[in-house]
């Protein structure tokens, strides 16, 4: 057990419960708790989270968006955590629309979400960690607007297409040992 526990939220962007991206998640999540660590695990699939208007509200005073959906909890979330980790299956070599709408909807606290360690969960039907690199620089991107973030690793679930597939790749273990070293 770590002598310093942390606050981990794991954002699991996967359309499908129990799915590829989603089982690695677990993975990371049963790791990290072993190790100590608070976690929570929010699939993003059971929330509500509108797409961002681009109506400016959350650059005013006031700093919040008009909408009333999930987001604000989720946004609190993270701006509360000490580790984020967002997990997405690659969808056309990119992240899936789930998590590129959660990720637009920091916008009006983003400069709260400081000094995180970050670790990124992306599973795939190819092999080739290469061909899905595009994912991992749009995760960049974010946290890349971010204030001190830490890139701390990523976990590739390549090869992956049907639920299950990844229960018997390296990825498993890989994820499992990134939870357990928060």
């Amino acid at each position: 057990m770590n002598s310093i526990s942390k606050s981990v939220l794991v954002l699991s962007s996967s359309p499908r419960k129990g799915g590829n991206s989603d089982t690695l998640c677990d993975q990371f999540v049963s790791g990290a708790m072993e190790a100590g660590h608070h976690t929570e695990k929010i699939f993003l699939r059971d929330k509500t989270i509108s797409y961002c208007t681009g109506c400016g509200s959350c650059f005013s005073r006031n700093k919040s968006c008009p909408q009333k959906d999930d987001m604000s909890e989720i946004l609190e979330k993270m701006i509360d955590a000490d580790v984020i980790v967002m997990a997405t299956p690659v969808y056309f070599y990119t992240m899936c629309g789930q998590m590129k709408t959660c990720i637009d909807r920091t916008c009006a606290r983003y400069t709260e979400i400081s000094g995180k360690e970050f670790f990124f969960i992306v599973t795939a039907a190819v092999e080739s960690t290469q061909a899905i690199q595009r994912t991992i620089e749009e995760f960049r991107g974010f946290t890349s607007c971010l204030d001190n973030p830490t890139e701390k690793g990523i976990i590739y679930g390549t090869g992956a297409w049907n639920i299950g597939d990844i229960k018997n790749s390296r990825a498993m273990k890989t994820a499992y040992d990134m939870g357990k070293s928060v």
